[in-house]
């Protein structure tokens, strides 16, 4: 274990006491322990709070979650180790940040993967979104389900992209994710992996010179004081995942299991509402702010990005995309 993920175990062991160890009983309620990145005013953070709400209303207040925003306890990956060791309950984390652990999540970071949005949450609550959620299994994690994270375009501090080639040259933040790197390089940027929590100032400084994320993130991070470009090329929708741990779920009765369930079913439905809302929001005030919003040549880029399909020929990967294409064409 890396010494700063000790240190947040430490830290973490008391409250883990006061709360029922994460996950456990303390007073007769059953309390999970939830961290994740995302500031509190985000649409998903307020997902989760539903989350919250729903499952100690349908469970007379028997269930609970404690939530930790704002990286409180540590990055993704971090958060997600920390559910290994059984020292955090769940999470809610981007799909590309289980491909380490999840191989079979790398399809969602591939570009232009969906149609549009009916086939993306056609996949999702589909077959192949169950079986991906499932797949974690093995890794101590088990996925409930998905919240919408929209779409992710490109957005740039001092050189406009209108196409691919204006990517040349441009240090682009990824995240963490092999694939993702694989995208921006084939596209002919410079990919360059940088913690979240550390965006806005490499921004700021010039470390990059751009990045690419969903609408609200842009805004709620502030990004958008720093980037004077944002470019709708929507190259990939990737949904954060909500899992919880197997030393969690193993400790819950079927009845249990059925309520956090139920919950996060609703807190699907609600979460879907406010990010449609939030996105809509979110261009409008960047556009206020002064960023210039720029529609990219989205058929450009799905040309350059071929070679990325290509080399997955043969692959059990392409044969997950074949599916994901065929539910496309049944809409």
């Amino acid at each position: 274990m890396r010494f700063q993920q000790f240190l947040r175990f430490v830290v973490l062991c008391p409250l883990a006491v006061l709360a029922g160890c994460g996950s456990g009983a303390s007073d007769d309620v059953f309390l999970i322990r939830l961290g994740h990145q995302l500031d509190i005013n985000h649409p998903v953070h307020k997902g989760l709070v539903f989350l919250k709400d729903e499952l100690e209303r349908i469970s007379g207040g028997t269930m609970s979650i404690v939530i930790y925003p704002s990286s409180q306890v540590g990055d993704e990956r971090e958060v997600l180790e920390l559910i290994q060791i059984g020292s955090m309950g769940m999470t809610k984390v981007s799909a590309s940040a289980l491909e380490t652990f999840v191989p079979e999540m790398k399809v969602f970071s591939l570009p232009y993967l969906f149609n549009d949005h009916d086939h993306y949450w056609k996949t999702l609550s589909g077959d192949v979104g169950e079986a991906l959620l499932a797949a974690g299994e093995k890794y101590r994690f088990i996925g409930l389900g998905y919240f919408d994270a929209g779409s992710r375009s490109f957005y740039t501090t001092k050189q406009q992209v209108r196409s691919p080639e204006d990517l040349q040259g441009q240090k682009i933040r990824v995240m963490n994710s092999q694939t993702a790197v694989s995208m921006v390089n084939t596209m002919g940027g410079s990919a360059t992996p940088v913690s979240w929590g550390e965006l806005y100032t490499s921004l700021q400084q010039g470390v990059v010179d751009g990045a690419e994320n969903n609408l609200p993130s842009f805004y709620y991070s502030k990004h958008y004081e720093v980037s004077r470009y944002l470019i709708l090329d929507e190259h990939t929708s990737i949904p954060d995942v909500i899992v919880v741990g197997t030393h969690v779920w193993d400790q819950l009765d079927l009845q249990q299991r059925r309520w956090l369930e139920e919950a996060m079913k609703s807190a699907t439905a609600f979460q879907r509402e406010m990010w449609a809302k939030s996105t809509e929001e979110s261009l409008e005030i960047v556009k206020e702010a002064g960023v210039e919003v720029i529609a990219a040549d989205k058929s450009a880029f799905q040309e350059s990005v071929q070679p990325v399909y290509d080399a997955l020929e043969g692959s059990e990967l392409a044969e997950l995309v074949s599916k994901i294409k065929v539910l496309g064409e049944e809409q």
